[in-house]
């Protein structure tokens, strides 16, 4: 159920304050606390290949970008 779907029901539920919170309870969308989605680029957004050491929190294709400017040298 998607965020919008979830939110149409409460101009019915309105009126039932105690049917009301026990809908948001069990069909509001979950905060997640763990997983791959929580972790994602702070400059183009992309989910996988992150870097989160040093509190970079990039992609591996953006780091390549910008690594030099952050200060990284490449070895070898």
């Amino acid at each position: 159920m998607t965020t919008s779907d979830y939110r149409k029901v409460f101009k019915q539920l309105n009126a039932k304050p105690v049917k009301k919170a026990k809908y948001e309870k069990f069909n509001s969308p979950r905060k997640k606390s763990c997983g791959i989605a929580l972790r994602h680029c702070k400059n183009c957004g992309r989910l996988g290949a992150h870097i989160a050491k040093y509190g970079l929190h990039l992609c591996r294709h953006c780091f390549r970008e910008m690594s030099v400017g952050l200060g990284f040298k490449k070895f070898g």
